[in-house]
C-alpha cells in the first residue's frame, strides 16, 4: 500500500481536508506498525544501556528519514496542500533528557539500531522532563513540561516489577519507545514508570512534595538536590530505574536458556556514568537471590558491566552518604559493605575505597572495581583520567582504561535539520555518505570549486533567514541575517564559560560606544537552561537577559551588534541553531569539558569552531588543521599546574587590565541595573572577582584576540567557504556509527 493511500486509510477521509493534528496522528501509527515490522529477532548476546536520560527529540521525522520514507511523505503532503514542517510542530519534544549525556544515548540508541547490533536502552520515563524554562524579568522561570499525551511513541507493555524501598513497594510498569535504525533494524527503548505518579502535587512552578514518593518518582528529571529531601529521590529514581532494569536482563536471558553463571555470555550492561550505578549491587543481590554465592555473583557481575565517565569534575562524580542508601535501599547497604572489604584487603590506598572514613559510597569506584571496561568520552579526557583525576584506578587496571570518542547521529543532524545542504551533497559527492560518513571526505574534491563555494554560502544565508523568521515568530526578536552568527547553545556551567562569551560582548558594546565599528554586524545567541539550584548558573543567564535587552534597545549599538537568549533550549531548537551558525563557540576551560557533541554538529553543518584545545576540540583541531579553526587559552596542562600550585587569582588580572576591569566593572553599571536585579549581578560580579574557579579572567584577552580574528577572517567570504568545507568535510569521523563500532569492537563483542 503507498504512504497516500495508507494515510488516507488512517485519517479516514481526503488527506487536503484532515488538520495537522489528525496527520500527525496517523503518521504516528503509520511509523509505529512499519517499526514494528522490523523489531529484531532475539540474538544470543545483547547490549543494554542504562542512562538516567535519553534526549531523544521529536521522533516523527527521525524514524521517517530512518524507515526511508521521509521524502514520499513530504511530497504526498505538499501535492495535498500540507507542508511537513508544520506537521513536525504539533509533536510534542520529549522531556527525557537535558544535555550532552542524554543526547549522546539518544545517538547511540540509533547507530546501534543502525549497526544491525542487538542493544535496548533502560531509563525512566519523567512526565516533567527537567523543566520548561520561561523568561520573567530576565530571570530563569522554572516550569513543568509535560509531553506524554493519550496518542504519544509510548506504547504500555505488560512488564511489571515491584520494587522495594524501605518500607514501602511500588509496582513498576515498562514502556517502550521504538528505536529505528538508518535501513535496519529496530530496537526498543524501555522507560520504567509508576502508575501512582501524579502530576498535580506541583505547584508554584515545580514545587513539590519530595516526600510522597509514590506520586512523585517520576515526575521530573535530575529533581532539586539542594536538600536532603531531594537527594533520597534521586536515590530512590536511580535504584528504580536499576532494579527494573536488572530484572528485566535476567528474565530475558534466562529465557533464552541462560543459567546465570554464564551471565556475561548473554549480556552487556553499560553504565552511562555515574546514575546507574546501583545495577550492580543489585544485580549481585538479584543472584544471590536466585541461589548464587555472593563470590560468584560478584565475578559474574564484574565480567557483565562496563562504564562510561563522562566528567573531569570531580563533584559530578556521584558521592552518597551511606546514611541515605539506608534510608532507601537498606537491602544494598551489605553488598556494597562487601565489595569496599574487598577492595581495601587488596589495596591500601584509602583513595581508592568504595566507602571511604565519612561512611560516604564513591558510586564510580564501584563502577571501577566491578565492571570489565573504563571508558572516557575524548582522546584528552581519557588521559586526563588515566594520568590525574582516576590515575590511582589506573595504576591498578591499566588494562580496563580505554578511550571511545563520542559521536553523533549526523543523519538527524544533516538530513533532517539542514535539508539544503543536503541535496547539495547528494548530488555532488553521492548519497553513501548517509550511512558511511567517512565519504563527506569526498567534498574536499571541491575545494577550489567556485560553484560550490558560493552554494555554501547561499545554503548558510538561507539557513540564518530561516531561524530569523522563527526567532522573530517566537521571541519577537528581529536580526540581521547578514551579520556573523555567533553562537553559544549548551547546559549552562561555569566550565562551559558563558560567562567569558558575555564578557566580551560587554567589551565589544564598549568598543562600539566608543565609536570602533565592526566591519560586519554581529549576532552573538545564547541558548541554555541552568539547574535550579546553580545559583551563579542563573545568575549568567540573568546578565544575558540584562545585555539582550540593554543592548538591542540602544540605537547605536544594536546596528551593530545584537545579543539573544533563545527561551527553553531544546533538541527541536538546536536543529534550527546549528545550521545558521557561522562561528561555534566552544570555550570551555582546558582539561574541564570531558568532550561536547555541540561542537561536532555545528562542524557537520559548515560553522567554524572558536575554542580552547579542550575535550573532543583537540581532535576537531586535528582533523581540520591550524587554519579552519580558531583556537585560544591555557593548555589543559597549564591549568592543571593552576589548581595544583592554587596560584591563578583573578583580581590581578582584573586590577592590570583596562579592558577586563571596564567589562567586569559594567556587570553593575547604571545601564545594566536598571534592566537587572542587583543582588544578582553583583553576586555574578563578586564570583568572578573573588573565585573564577574556571578561569575566565585568564583566558579572557586571548579569546577577545582569536574572536576578532575569526570576525576578520569572515570578511573573506570565499576562504570563509573553504573553511566550512573542509569542516562539513572532516565531519565524518564523528558520527556516532563510528563511535557504537568502537564500543561493540573493543567492550561489547555483541
Amino acid at each position: 500500500m503507498s504512504i497516500q493511500d495508507s494515510l488516507q486509510q488512517k485519517l479516514g477521509r481526503v488527506i487536503a481536508e484532515a488538520s495537522n493534528e489528525e496527520i500527525y496522528s496517523a503518521l504516528l501509527k503509520i511509523v509505529q506498525e512499519m517499526a514494528k515490522g522490523k523489531e529484531r529477532p532475539e540474538k544470543k548476546k545483547k547490549l543494554y544501556y542504562i542512562s538516567a536520560e535519553f534526549l531523544i527529540g521529536k521522533l516523527l521525522s527521525n524514524n521517517m528519514i530512518n524507515l526511508g520514507i521521509y521524502n514520499e511523505v513530504r511530497d504526498v503532503l505538499a501535492a495535498n496542500g500540507k507542508d511537513i514542517c508544520e506537521i513536525e510542530e504539533v509533536e510534542p519534544e520529549p522531556s527525557l533528557g537535558n544535555g550532552g549525556l542524554g543526547r549522546l544515548a539518544a545517538c547511540f540508541l540509533d547507530s546501534i539500531s543502525t549497526l544491525g547490533l542487538s542493544g535496548d536502552g533502560i531509563g525512566l520515563n519523567y512526565h516533567l522532563g527537567l523543566f520548561k524554562q520561561e523568561f520573567e524579568n530576565e530571570l530563569q522561570k522554572e516550569t513543568p513540561n509535560p509531553w506524554i499525551e493519550n496518542e504519544s511513541w509510548l506504547v504500555k507493555t505488560d512488564v511489571s516489577y515491584p520494587v522495594s524501598f524501605k518500607g514501602m513497594t511500588l509496582n513498576s510498569r515498562m514502556y517502550d519507545i521504538e528505536v529505528t535504525g538508518y535501513n535496519n533494524m529496530t530496537n526498543k527503548l524501555h522507560l520504567f514508570d509508576v502508575e501512582t505518579v501524579d502530576e498535580d502535587i506541583v505547584e508554584n512552578g515545580i514545587d513539590f512534595d519530595k516526600e510522597d514518593i509514590e506520586k512523585n518518582l517520576t515526575l521530573f528529571l535530575y529533581p532539586d538536590d539542594s536538600d536532603e529531601k531531594g537527594r533520597l529521590l534521586r536515590i530512590y529514581q536511580q535504584y528504580f530505574m536499576v532494579s527494573n532494569g536488572a530484572r528485566l536482563i535476567l528474565d530475558e536471558c534466562t529465557a533464552k536458556g541462560c543459567s546465570l553463571y554464564d551471565l556475561p555470555d548473554y549480556a552487556v550492561i553499560q553504565i552511562n556514568d555515574t546514575h546507574p550505578t546501583m545495577v550492580i549491587p543489585e544485580l549481585i543481590r538479584l543472584l544471590m537471590e536466585r541461589g548464587m554465592e555472593m563470590d560468584d555473583a560478584i565475578g559474574v557481575v564484574s565480567r557483565t558491566c562496563a562504564y562510561t565517565n563522562h566528567t573531569i569534575l570531580a563533584e559530578a562524580l556521584e558521592k552518597w552518604p551511606l546514611g541515605y542508601l539506608k534510608k532507601v535501599v537498606p537491602q544494598l547497604v551489605p553488598i556494597i559493605e562487601v565489595l569496599d572489604d574487598k577492595v581495601r584487603r587488596k589495596y591500601a590506598d584509602e583513595s581508592v575505597a568504595v566507602i571511604d572514613r565519612n561512611d560516604t559510597v564513591h558510586m564510580a569506584h564501584i563502577d571501577i572495581h566491578y565492571g570489565f571496561s573504563v571508558n572516557g568520552v575524548a582522546a584528552l579526557h581519557t588521559e586526563i583520567l588515566k594520568q590525574n583525576e582516576l590515575n590511582n584506578f589506573y595504576k591498578i587496571y591499566p588494562e580496563k582504561f580505554n578511550n571511545k570518542t563520542n559521536g553523533i547521529t549526523f543523519r538527524r543532524w544533516l538530513l533532517h535539520c539542514n535539508p539544503l545542504l543536503t541535496e547539495m551533497l547528494d548530488f555532488i559527492i553521492g548519497k553513501g555518505y548517509r550511512s558511511d560518513a567517512k565519504q563527506l571526505e569526498r567534498l574536499l574534491n571541491f575545494r577550489g570549486d567556485q560553484n560550490v563555494l558560493s552554494r555554501l554560502q547561499e545554503i548558510k544565508k538561507a539557513n540564518k533567514e530561516k531561524l530569523c523568521e522563527y526567532l522573530m515568530e517566537t521571541q519577537g526578536i528581529k536580526l540581521n541575517s547578514d551579520s556573523i552568527f555567533d553562537i553559544q547553545v549548551k547546559r549552562l556551567h561555569e566550565y562551559k564559560r558563558q560567562q567569558m562569551n558575555a564578557l566580551y560582548v560587554i567589551h565589544k558594546y564598549l568598543e562600539i560606544k566608543a565609536g570602533k565599528l565592526p566591519a560586519t554586524p554581529i549576532t552573538v545567541i545564547f541558548g541554555a537552561k541552568a539547574a535550579p539550584a546553580y545559583i551563579i548558573a542563573k545568575d549568567i543567564i540573568h546578565l544575558i537577559l540584562c545585555l539582550q535587552e540593554v543592548i538591542n534597545n540602544d540605537p547605536e549599538v544594536s546596528p551593530y551588534l545584537k545579543v539573544v537568549m533563545v527561551e527553553n533550549y531544546n533538541v527541536t531548537k538546536a536543529e534550527k541553531l546549528i545550521p545558521a551558525c557561522d562561528i561555534s563557540e566552544q570555550i570551555s576551560l582546558a582539561s574541564k569539558e570531558a568532550s561536547g557533541t555541540g561542537n561536532m554538529k555545528f562542524m557537520l553543518n559548515g560553522a567554524v569552531t572558536l575554542g580552547t584545545d579542550d575535550g573532543a576540540n583537540v581532535e576537531i583541531h586535528e582533523l581540520v588543521g591550524d587554519e579552519n579553526i580558531f583556537v585560544f587559552g591555557a593548555s589543559s596542562d597549564e591549568v592543571i599546574e593552576h589548581y595544583a600550585k592554587a596560584d591563578y587569582i583573578s583580581r590581578e588580572y582584573y586590577e592590570k587590565d583596562a579592558d577586563i576591569k571596564a567589562a567586569v566593572d559594567f556587570i553593575t553599571s547604571e545601564k545594566v541595573l536598571a534592566v537587572g536585579n542587583a543582588e544578582n549581578l553583583t553576586r555574578l560580579q563578586n564570583e568572578l572577582l573573588k573565585k573564577d574557579w574556571f578561569m575566565t579572567l585568564l583566558d579572557f584577552k586571548a579569546y577577545a584576540k582569536k574572536k576578532e580574528e575569526a570576525f576578520k577572517a569572515y570578511e573573506n567570504k570565499n576562504e570563509w567557504a573553504k573553511k566550512m568545507l573542509v569542516n562539513i568535510a572532516k565531519a565524518g569521523y564523528f558520527s556516532s556509527d563510528r563511535t557504537i563500532e568502537e564500543y561493540n569492537r573493543d567492550i561489547w563483542k555483541l
